[in-house]
């Protein structure tokens, strides 16, 4: 059977749609990937963040017994945070594990102002080692966070623009959440050391 010069063309062009269709969903694929991979991150140094809260909580509890409500809290909230299952493709997820972060860093937040009351934890090595650790770990938590919205942005770019959209949309690729500032860290917390917790 012999082909003619417009079916030699039109095989070409399928070939080259072909090829064209694979390099876009191996591309979509590749930034999926890091998508991924930055989520990762993120979640890597949450678990680090917990990690370091009961040394925390232990050092200061050895130094304030009485600050029993404080101490109860960062568990808590700890406990809630390792325990949301999380899914990246879903916003809501997204939301439900933002808030129990959340909810950690308030906790830490009303720890370290119960610090302030003990000179002598203040001045104590290992707590002020495990403080480090953890001001470290919160600017790592900062960094990841802002290296998922970067990958998430470039995975947007491509699953939105033309034609690699039409890529995206025979694959099922959709656009991923990206982490949102808590409408409270809008306002900058006021500390008064001289207020009593109620």
């Amino acid at each position: 059977m012999k082909f003619g010069k417009g079916a030699w063309l039109l095989l070409a062009a399928v070939l080259l749609l072909g090829l064209w269709v694979m390099w876009q969903y191996n591309w979509l694929v590749s930034i999926d990937e890091d998508v991924n991979r930055a989520w990762a991150d993120v979640e890597w140094q949450y678990q680090r963040r917990a990690d370091l809260i009961p040394n925390v909580v232990e050092t200061v509890r050895w130094f304030a017994d009485q600050e029993s409500k404080v101490f109860t809290d960062v568990v808590e909230a700890r406990a809630k945070a390792t325990q949301t299952n999380i899914d990246i493709s879903d916003p809501s997820s997204i939301a439900a594990f933002e808030q129990a972060q959340g909810n950690v860093t308030s906790a830490l937040s009303r720890l370290l102002v119960t610090v302030e009351n003990y000179p002598d934890l203040k001045s104590n090595e290992n707590f002020l080692a495990l403080q480090v650790e953890l001001e470290g770990t919160e600017n790592r938590i900062a960094v990841a966070r802002w290296r998922y919205n970067e990958v998430v942005t470039e995975y947007a770019k491509k699953v939105r623009t033309f034609p690699a959209n039409i890529a995206a949309k025979i694959f099922w690729f959709e656009n991923r959440e990206q982490f949102e500032a808590e409408e409270w860290t809008e306002v900058a917390p006021v500390v008064d050391f001289g207020a009593d917790e109620e």
